[in-house]
């Protein structure tokens, strides 16, 4: 097969001026010769295009060097948008992503999940409200990414164990039936994991824990996802922790599910999570010794991945959001348990702590597309 090299050298021309407009929102062609010693010609040919894509926008002027005013291109961030979804067993959270990654809407609403034709048009029915309310044009949206509890396919279609929904063998094209746009199913943990990639470039190599009403994990090496041979890689909340320990939800005893579940710490405080941790602020004793516990059980798992991977363990979901007044108690526990190092300056807090999964499930089709301007 011929390859057009015209065609590639081209294309990638257009991307490094897309991607430093991306960069620095406003330049105007002499800036960007600058920056990437291109010829004037490459790039006015190629904001042309650009403009006429409606990728960016002739926004003005500057300067005034007794010439013409250099005119001003600028990045447009809501050229493109993707959805991202969020299911769980009583709420389904949707959140629109524009191209910067940013979360330009959420709707969150309490709803029960079934394996039911009302159900998957009830999610269709929600993203057309939100398309509605934000008077978007479908040629903006890019796709739906659809996170969930459950372990998918390679090529993203169908669930191939969902135990905590019990939802095994469910398809994209069921919850897809009233989506009229590309979609995807994706792992609720590695959307979330996706997530803080994207909002941390320089992290290469990381485990992400989700440690939400069910816990998941993540292996990022290179900036991909390391799925395993079988998509069954990261799995850490059946890991165990204490052998024939606490039964879990899978069947097996002593999984660190069973005792770092967020349900655990809000189901002691009339399911609310965050009342747990303003009673455990406020010193409550009961509080306190649950914490204590869920924290040591933590700190295992936590050197356990250390040992294996060798990498930064990023602390997310809805008990990551609340662990910034702790993680040094954290720190310390997990040190007193490492062989090698004697602290444990590698665990850190999640940087994307608003709707995580929702936005991590949207964000491979902004990721696709910038990448393949």
């Amino acid at each position: 097969m011929v390859v057009d090299k015209t065609v590639n050298i081209k294309e990638f021309n257009r991307n490094r001026i897309y991607m430093l407009l991306r960069q620095k929102r406003n330049l105007s062609k002499q800036d960007i010769v600058q920056h990437l010693q291109i010829s004037l010609p490459t790039i006015t040919q190629n904001l042309n295009y650009l403009l006429q894509e409606k990728l960016i926008a002739n926004t003005g002027t500057i300067g005034n060097t007794g010439g013409r005013n250099a005119q001003v291109y600028s990045y447009i961030s809501d050229a493109k948008i993707a959805i991202g979804l969020d299911i769980t067993r009583n709420h389904v959270t949707t959140v629109v992503v524009d191209l910067n990654g940013d979360i330009i809407h959420i709707n969150r609403r309490r709803q029960k999940f079934e394996t039911s034709d009302p159900y998957f048009q009830l999610l269709g029915n929600i993203i057309q409200e939100d398309i509605k309310e934000l008077d978007i044009d479908d040629s903006k949206i890019l796709g739906v990414g659809i996170g969930v509890p459950g372990l998918i396919t390679e090529d993203h279609q169908t669930v191939f164990y969902g135990k905590i929904l019990n939802f095994t063998g469910e398809t994209l094209q069921r919850f897809t039936k009233y989506i009229p746009y590309p979609a995807i199913l994706v792992n609720d943990a590695n959307a979330a994991g996706f997530s803080e990639i994207w909002a941390t470039p320089d992290t290469k190599n990381a485990f992400y824990i989700s440690l939400s009403n069910n816990i998941g994990g993540a292996v990022y090496i290179g900036n991909k996802v390391f799925a395993g041979e079988n998509q069954k890689s990261g799995e850490i909340g059946h890991i165990t922790i204490i052998p024939d320990g606490l039964p879990c939800y899978c069947g097996q005893k002593g999984c660190l599910e069973a005792y770092c579940s967020a349900s655990l710490l809000a189901d002691t405080a009339d399911g609310s999570l965050g009342r747990f941790f303003e009673e455990v602020q406020g010193g409550n004793r009961e509080k306190l010794i649950v914490w204590d516990n869920y924290l040591r059980h933590l700190s295992i798992a936590i050197n356990n991945i250390r040992m294996l991977f060798d990498c930064d363990i990023i602390l997310g979901g809805y008990v990551g959001a609340y662990m910034e007044n702790y993680i040094d108690t954290l720190k310390k526990l997990v040190a007193s348990r490492n062989t090698f190092e004697d602290h444990a300056d590698y665990v850190r807090i999640c940087s994307y702590k608003t709707e995580a999964i929702a936005a991590g499930a949207a964000l491979p089709f902004i990721d696709q597309f910038i990448n393949q301007i």
